[in-house]
């Protein structure tokens, strides 16, 4: 019996520093990697910009994703298609209260929950988005390149986070002055070595 239970201890044990040997947490580098966000009204009309990360890891099993987390610096939103005082007026409205009340949310983070399905370097994901203080679940996707470079993309609905600006999700007959509540993101991440 006792020889038994010590077989079974070290199969348990080589089962335990096999799966250490094959878990890997891969650190983003913040410099080198970067969030492009896309919104659009109702005629169809697009505005873009940019964000950067605080902080970045990824978690994989067996090349696998299995977890992580990002930190967004929400107060680096950028406005990218306008200049000049355009570009400073629509920056500074997204950062107000009408839009993601950056001085008192100065941090959007992204825990990824759940792996899912994967075919081939793509895996869709399931993660807790964090925004303006409020918490819901997002489903994306997030390519691997070989070359420790990865891509992103997310299309979260800022309703949910109360972002109500001419949102129909708050507000009726606003005809063409209404903006989608879909917000597109496109994050080119690049890993430390």
């Amino acid at each position: 019996m006792k020889n038994t239970i010590q077989l079974l201890f070290s199969i348990s044990l080589s089962f335990m520093v096999f799966g250490l040997v094959q878990a890997q947490s891969l650190k983003v580098n913040t410099e080198k990697s970067n969030i492009r966000w896309y919104g659009e009204d109702i005629t169809g009309k697009a505005h873009f910009g940019n964000l950067t990360l605080k902080s970045g890891t990824l978690d994989l099993q067996n090349d696998i994703i299995s977890g992580g987390s990002f930190t967004v610096d929400m107060t680096s939103l950028s406005v990218e298609d306008l200049s000049g005082g355009g570009k400073a007026k629509l920056e500074g409205h997204l950062k107000s209260d009408d839009f993601f009340s950056v001085e008192n949310n100065p941090e959007a983070v992204l825990i990824i929950t759940q792996k899912g399905k994967v075919e081939g370097a793509t895996q869709t994901l399931v993660g807790d988005l964090t925004i303006k203080g409020i918490v819901h679940p997002v489903e994306f996707t997030l390519t691997m390149g070989d070359d420790s470079k990865a891509a992103a993309l997310l299309t979260f609905d800022r309703a949910k986070y109360d972002v109500r600006f001419r949102s129909g999700s708050f507000f009726e007959n606003l005809g063409d002055k209404l903006i989608l509540d879909d917000i597109r993101l496109e994050v080119a991440l690049e890993m430390e070595n």
